[in-house]
Formats: C-alpha cells, structure tokens, sequence
C-alpha cells in the first residue's frame, strides 16, 4: 500500500514519459499501476482484484485511443465507476466533449501543465472523490 493510500493507473504508450510519471507519483506517495497500450490497460483492469481509484489516461495511444478505452469501461458497472482523468497533448472541443460525456472526470492539456502540477491535480481530484463517497 502507499503512503497515501491512492492507487492511480497510468496509460501512456510513450515509454520515458511511463517512467518518469510512475517514478514521480511514486515519490509523492502513490501506489502505481503502469500500462503502455490500451489493450494492456483493459485486460488489466478486468482481471484486477483491487480497482485503482483513478485512471491517468493518455488519449492517443498506439493501439486505441481514449475514447475507446472509456467505450470499453462503461460495458462494466464496475470499471465504469473508476475516475479517469485524461491527460493529453490535444484537446479540440469536441474530443474534451466526447470523453467527458463518456464518463471522464477531468481533461487535462499536458503542455498547460508540470509534472509536479499534474501529480497534484491527481491527488487533489482523489481527495474530491473520497470526499464525495462518504457524504
């Protein structure tokens, strides 16, 4: 277990950038799931006894893309209730609109923000979440 508690799963094909996001929610506490393609994050997340309590989701991935993956997670009562925050380098309106009306929580532009900004983005929407099931 982290020392936060929080495990977040991080689906991003580009490898060094999978890296240093596992590395740096690490070091903030996080406990870390890490998938390098939508496939593995599926067949992960289907198999998995202990559900992450977010999903960093990268929207262009090399085997499908986010609006795929989310397609996929909503056939489950399950996996659909899993924050997902989308992370990418691009954001037209109508992509932030398609992923938003599929369920995920946040759509965050990478350029716009730090690493470091981008870990305490997460944390604070994990917070959000707990505070919001024990009302």
């Amino acid at each position: 277990m982290s020392d936060l508690g929080i495990k977040v799963m991080v689906v991003e094909d580009e490898f060094l950038l999978l890296e240093a996001i596992e590395k740096k929610l690490k070091l903030n506490g996080f406990e870390v799931v890490s998938c390098s393609s939508g496939h593995q994050a599926i067949d992960y997340l289907k198999n998995l006894v202990e559900l992450p309590d977010a999903i960093w989701l990268d929207y262009h991935l090399g085997d499908m893309d986010g609006i795929t993956i989310m397609q996929e997670m909503k056939k489950s009562e399950k996996l659909s209730k899993i924050p997902v925050i989308v992370v990418s380098n691009s954001a037209s309106p109508d992509k932030v609109q398609n992923m938003l009306a599929l369920g995920a929580k946040k759509y965050l532009l990478k350029a716009e923000y730090r690493l470091d900004d981008l870990i305490g983005e997460v944390k604070k929407f994990v917070a959000q979440e707990r505070a919001l099931k024990h009302e």
